[in-house]
């Protein structure tokens, strides 16, 4: 198992590689220039000129690219900000703590909630159970998260009075940006759940054990759901990149000084060094969320985890 963690581990670097060139020649053709939006508008052509040859703006693509690569990832350095010459790694790192925060407590609601919503559903179908859990859902998938976000802060920060409109601090912070940036995973997890078990509960051995005579919790919980764990770790794993994106939109609604609202601020500024090693970490961490998806299937289903272990065993067989 462990050298398929390698083999993962060293399969991220092309991935890693894809996304530099693809958010590098983003940056490179987006119109603005980052010379104009740092000396302003009054800046003459010769200064202008001057200050993009000072942040090598003036090479050309292919050069540039070369460069960006050698120094991400043969150096570990993101560079420098264009406006306050800090380093972007060390912004990230400083403000990572409350990205992850919001991705952790939204994945624990999508699980927490989406889950036994679908399974709600499914035991229940076509029932008002079942369709009341797949209305939310179809709420879920259909509202825009900024627009929930909105409406949030008008009802319950402007109108009641109730929680906090922007900031950070202690965990009343976190309720309006979690549940807004959460509603789409626990729609997404409730509606795979639903499918997921709709399709175990019908399987012969869950018919065999119920004529066992075994309680409905057991069959539910010991026989259908752990056998249909794999759809729905999947979307758990999806979810969770999904909430490291939507704090992007999030962080900024909501003034929370994250590495989404991080990348928004320097979108405006064609701060463009902080935008690409923002996509780039975030890139780095849906990655590893991906394996760590990955090595738990090869737990939940046996079958997966032998054919891990049968590939190695053939490897070794090579090797000798």
């Amino acid at each position: 198992m462990w050298k398929y963690i390698v083999k993962r581990l060293l399969w991220m670097i092309p991935v890693l590689l894809g996304i530099a060139v693809v958010i590098f020649t983003i940056m490179y053709f987006c119109p603005g220039d980052p010379a104009a939006s740092i000396l302003g508008n009054g800046a003459t052509p010769a200064a202008l000129e001057a200050k993009r040859a000072e942040m090598g703006l003036d090479k050309p693509y292919i050069v540039r690219l070369l460069n960006y690569l050698n120094q991400v990832f043969l150096h570990f350095d993101l560079g420098d900000s264009y406006f306050t010459n800090q380093s972007v790694m060390s912004g990230i790192l400083y403000r990572m703590p409350y990205t992850i925060t919001i991705a952790v407590i939204c994945m624990l609601l999508q699980i927490l909630i989406g889950t036994p919503l679908g399974i709600t559903a499914a035991t229940h179908q076509n029932g008002l159970a079942d369709r009341f859990c797949m209305i939310v859902a179809l709420l879920g998938v259909s509202i825009p998260g900024f627009w929930l976000a909105m409406m949030m802060v008008i009802l319950f920060a402007a109108k009641l009075n109730w929680l906090p409109a922007y900031g950070v601090g202690g965990i009343q912070y976190y309720i309006l940006p979690c549940i807004a940036n959460a509603f789409a995973g626990i729609a997404s997890q409730a509606r795979q759940t639903r499918s997921s078990m709709l399709e175990v509960i019908r399987s012969d051995y869950v018919v065999t054990a119920r004529a066992k005579g075994l309680s409905e919790r057991d069959i539910l919980y010991k026989h259908a759901l752990p056998n249909g764990l794999i759809p729905i770790i999947t979307v758990i794993g999806n979810g969770m990149g999904m909430m490291l994106g939507g704090t992007v939109v999030i962080e900024s609604v909501f003034s929370i000084p994250g590495i989404g609202s991080f990348t928004t601020k320097a979108i405006n500024n064609r701060d463009y060094p902080i935008v690409m090693g923002g996509v780039l970490f975030l890139g780095a961490i849906f990655s590893l969320i991906m394996l760590i998806v990955d090595i738990v299937y090869a737990y939940v289903d046996p079958r997966i985890k032998a054919q891990y272990e049968g590939q190695q065993k053939s490897w070794k067989r090579r090797k000798k």
